[in-house]
């Protein structure tokens, strides 16, 4: 059930394009506004073919990459890179033509070397760095003057060129703002999806070595297991005489049989392939696990709650049998009178909780349940729980064990309804 890969458009370099572009759309309209606002009603001297297509150029390449993004090709770095070069350049022509360094606006270059530094290698960072340095010097020295920027406001105390640096400076500060925050969220997802990648792929290791001591030990145990079958058949046929003990040889003999029979089912799991996973009525199924755990459970008393209506199905496989088994075994360990079990489910899963009235769970290693080798019990090794823990996971599922307010362990088993499995 491995998870279907994103497209490679859901990338983190090419989410920053797709952000870099619409900063691109919003900046380019914007500097369209004030072109049409200067000249129009401010009187502006301006080559208007010359920025008038500067702009449009800039509009053109913008939509030829919204069709880049569509393709099914990554974004790379170089690529980017690339991007921000090419605004640098649409950005140092389009102020050389509107008044270069006295240009209130000419600050913006800064922007794309914020975005290079929060999203590139120091290199390519230093690289778009140092051109939109040269460019801001060059256009000192390079320019065609607009004299109508130093007129003044009617009303105001300060000139269109302050007016423009005011409105600069809140364009930037939004989209440098809509920028990192946009990309600081991407990678916190980034790194949390990792660090669960890390902890599944450490999480199998441990079950794969788990798996193989399994393997190794039941087929070592094979052996001791039929020599004491045999002891016990010649005890029980010298000890006729003796009846209290033929119920001792008799009960062991039977314990000997049940562990033979584990070993058994070990050893044809093993050999399962995937289609040993089938969808069940999930009450019937959780019926016939609780119904095998009482056979080999004689001292529990338990009440089994069903909600009622018609229970969706379930996909189930001998292991999550095992899963289910381990967690009300903790729980008849702890406390085996009157252990409540409880089904009902809702439009996605189905929820099967198990309350004790043992001593809980200890606050100082509740954290660590079923993530490593960790037991409630004094002489228990927590791998049953930690099987579990991964047996759940891989149907899609979960397992959370809480301290009841009323005393005792509340277990609480959850899966998804057939056909919801992510």
């Amino acid at each position: 059930m491995d998870p279907t890969p994103p497209p490679l458009s859901l990338s983190t370099p090419s989410q920053n394009l797709i952000r870099l572009t619409i900063m691109r759309g919003i900046t380019w309209t914007g500097f369209l506004i004030a072109v049409i606002t200067g000249i129009e009603l401010l009187d502006f001297k301006l080559d208007v073919l010359l920025v008038i297509s500067t702009i449009l150029s800039m509009a053109a390449f913008n939509v030829a990459t919204w069709w880049r993004l569509g393709r099914n090709r990554p974004v790379t770095a170089r690529e980017y890179t690339y991007h921000l070069l090419i605004d640098i350049a649409g950005l140092t022509l389009v102020f050389y033509l509107t008044g270069g360094a006295t240009n209130p606006v000419v600050t913006y270059l800064l922007v794309p070397v914020t975005i290079a530094a929060a999203t590139l290698r120091w290199r390519n960072a230093l690289l778009i760095a140092s051109v939109a340095v040269l460019a801001y010097l060059l256009l000192m020295f390079f320019y065609l003057p607009v004299p109508e920027l130093s007129r003044e406001v009617r009303g105001l105390p300060f000139n269109l060129h302050i007016i423009g640096m005011g409105l600069n400076f809140l364009l930037c500060t939004v989209l440098v703002t809509f920028f990192i925050s946009k990309m600081a969220l991407a990678l916190r997802r980034r790194d949390l999806t990792l660090s669960r990648t890390r902890e599944a792929a450490l999480r199998n290791e441990q079950v794969i070595a788990v798996a193989s001591q399994a393997a190794g030990t039941a087929h070592e145990l094979g052996t001791p297991l039929s020599t004491i079958a045999v002891v016990l058949s010649e005890m029980r046929a010298e000890l006729k005489e003796h009846p209290a003990l033929l119920q001792d040889i008799d009960l062991i003999k039977r314990q000997v049989e049940t562990c033979k029979a584990h070993l058994r089912a070990l050893a044809a799991s093993a050999e399962r392939k995937a289609d040993g996973i089938e969808q069940l009525d999930a009450a019937a199924w959780f019926g016939t696990v609780i119904n095998r755990w009482l056979v080999m459970r004689h001292d529990v008393s338990y009440q089994f709650e069903v909600e009622k209506g018609r229970p969706p199905q379930i996909e189930v496989d001998t292991t999550l049998d095992q899963a289910v088994m381990n967690l009300l075994n903790n729980a008849a360990d702890a406390n085996p009178d009157n252990i409540e079990l409880r089904l009902y489910w809702d439009d996605e899963r189905v929820y099967f909780e198990i309350r004790d009235y043992g001593p809980g769970v200890p606050l100082e290693i509740a954290d660590q349940l079923g993530e490593t080798f960790v037991s409630t019990k004094s002489k228990g090794m927590g791998i049953g729980l930690f099987l579990t823990h991964s047996t759940l996971d891989r149907f899609g599922g979960a397992v959370s064990l809480y301290n009841h307010h009323g005393g005792g362990t509340l277990t609480e088993v959850s899966l998804p309804i057939a056909g919801n499995i992510q």
